[in-house]
């Protein structure tokens, strides 16, 4: 039963090619004739998710299993296989995608050329999973290249220069970031007993003495080459490039899924292949966090004085995914639990936070944040599920994300890092600050509009499949907050294993 593990990757994958070919014959043009083309496509798009998300879910949670596709060479395959990290990741992303593929099903009438964008979809949700259940570097590797040139399109989908010139920024950063990755991948084939992820790591610490130097050289660059997708400084800046561009739908799953791609290979890297004790105490740690920190004040200080709704919350995505990134470089279990719990959380919180962005663009055209005065008037259900968010994302009690930053503190605490352990809590306190000081306006002006403004009485709600996954995506965020015990136990078990 092993080979059910293809069936979440090939069947969107080959269903988003169908659709994708389709569309170079048949251009989708709204109107009366028309309809029933669009709920084909809308049918057979949510059919084949539906199918593979559900697949995808029962695999990881059957626990077990490998397939191997083919050898790349004799002693490296490229082969699948599941275990609790990558169950967990490709849980939330299911959930996930699946949500925000309601969502789009009505949002993309606003954009157009929905079979190309659904095509896409579907294409980038199997490379996900497969990236998900990759049993060693190679295969990792293979399928985060292969991530980057399908989600691509996600970023340029309107054709216009910008979005053009967001995407190829979006291809750079990300090609170079993997460049960095590959280079690492030759070091540690040399190095390590095998390529094949094993918790704890495989280094051959007889066969690396003498060559610490080098090695450490080629971890440090892995750690810059995947951060660039997770957004982490110097290799930040195609976020806030790409999102204001893309359609909301894409810029969601790009800002709550796509970016933890390099979160995973991170992940996989340093836990599964190096190991954590190689890295401790080394300047590589050092940098490291240095480096998180950086990128966790200055993305929440970009945010707080930045005007355009979805590019705000893309410089939120900076800082938050470094929060990520900071506990898993203090190498210990119990930071690397409050990592992957801001990992769950962040999915359902952020993506919530740019579907209403895309509610507030789809109904009212409105993209500025000083245009959302009164907002609360019109769309009172869309500001409450935004507020739900946006407190989950600073980490106000009982929310999700004040159990996660709960945990990296304390981890930062008890690591042993030096000016580091007191220097992440109060980064980590300021972000919060500046966090609410980004969010939390739109809340207060948005019901609340200043003396002599005017703000229109008229009902402008969002669509019940708007709403809907919205209003799913907020109860999320709050509620893995109120009952987080069971997520709380499975991660950390994970975490222990890793050490």
């Amino acid at each position: 039963m092993d080979w059910l593990i293809l069936l979440p990757i090939f069947l969107p994958s080959l269903a988003g090619i169908v659709l994708l070919a389709s569309s170079f014959y048949e251009h989708i043009k709204y109107g009366q004739t028309d309809e029933k083309k669009r709920k084909s496509v809308h049918l057979f798009s949510g059919a084949v998710l539906a199918v593979s998300a559900a697949a995808a879910l029962w695999i990881a949670w059957r626990g077990t299993g490998s397939v191997t596709l083919f050898y790349l060479m004799e002693d490296i395959p490229v082969f699948f296989q599941v275990d609790a990290l990558g169950s967990v990741f490709a849980s939330f992303m299911s959930i996930v995608w699946v949500l925000v593929a309601v969502y789009s099903f009505v949002y993309m009438e606003h954009e157009g050329n929905e079979k190309r964008f659904f095509g896409v979809y579907l294409l980038v949700y199997g490379v996900l999973i497969a990236l998900d259940f990759a049993g060693n570097l190679v295969t990792l590797y293979l399928f985060y290249e292969l991530m980057t040139l399908t989600s691509m399109p996600m970023v340029l989908h309107n054709g216009s220069k910008a979005s053009i010139m967001a995407a190829l920024k979006y291809l750079f950063y990300s090609m170079c970031g993997a460049y960095l990755g590959l280079f690492g991948i030759f070091f540690l084939y040399k190095y390590c007993g095998t390529l094949s992820f094993v918790a704890g790591g495989s280094l051959n610490l007889a066969l690396a003495a003498g060559n610490e130097g080098i090695l450490l050289i080629a971890v440090f660059a892995m750690l810059i080459g995947f951060g660039a997708k997770a957004g982490m400084f110097p290799l930040h800046a195609w976020l806030p490039a790409a999102h204001p561009v893309a359609p909301s739908p894409a810029s969601a799953v790009l800002s709550g899924i796509i970016v933890k791609a390099g979160v995973l290979a991170v992940i996989r890297v340093v836990y599964y292949t190096v190991g954590a004790d190689f890295l401790r105490g080394t300047w590589v740690q050092a940098v490291w966090m240095a480096l998180t920190l950086l990128t966790v004040f200055m993305g929440s200080l970009l945010a707080f004085r930045e005007p355009v709704f979805k590019k705000r919350l893309a410089y939120s995505t900076v800082s938050q995914i470094s929060y990520i990134l900071f506990g898993l470089s203090l190498l210990t279990p119990v930071a690397v639990t409050g990592a992957l719990l801001h990992t769950v959380f962040h999915a359902f919180i952020k993506c919530a936070l740019f579907l209403t962005a895309g509610i507030f663009i789809f109904q009212c055209g409105k993209s500025r944040v000083e245009e959302l005065d009164g907002i609360g008037k019109r769309m009172p259900g869309t500001l409450w599920c935004y507020t739900f968010a946006s407190l989950a994302l600073i980490g106000i009690p009982p929310a999700s994300g004040f159990i996660s930053k709960w945990y990296l503190a304390q981890g930062a605490l008890k690591a042993g890092v030096g000016i580091f352990g007191w220097l992440g809590p109060v980064v980590l306190l300021i972000s919060a600050l500046l966090t609410a000081g980004y969010l939390l306006p739109v809340t207060m002006k948005g019901f609340f509009p200043g003396h002599g403004e005017a703000v229109s009485a008229e009902k402008q709600e969002a669509k019940p499949g708007m709403l809907f996954p919205l209003a799913v995506l907020a109860a999320a965020a709050v509620l893995l907050g109120v009952f987080p015990n069971p997520l709380i136990q499975y991660v950390s078990r994970i975490a222990e294993a890793l050490m």
